[in-house]
């Protein structure tokens, strides 16, 4: 368990991006929703990421 929380913790910005897109995705969420979910979510990450736009989420995931 104690693994888990240090894997978590050590995502950077983009591998937790992608992996919360995919997993929203998986869960029938559309782009619309998952985007803004994932911007907040950030904010509220106990390391803080960089703001990003919409836009850069939406890169990230999709190149």
């Amino acid at each position: 368990m104690v693994a888990d929380v240090l894997a978590y913790f050590s995502e950077t910005t983009e591998e937790y991006v992608r992996r919360r897109h995919g997993e929203l995705k998986a869960r029938g969420h559309t782009n619309d929703e998952i985007f803004p979910r994932i911007a907040a979510e950030l904010r509220g990450r106990r390391v803080a990421a960089p703001e990003l736009s919409l836009r850069q989420l939406r890169r990230i995931v999709y190149g």
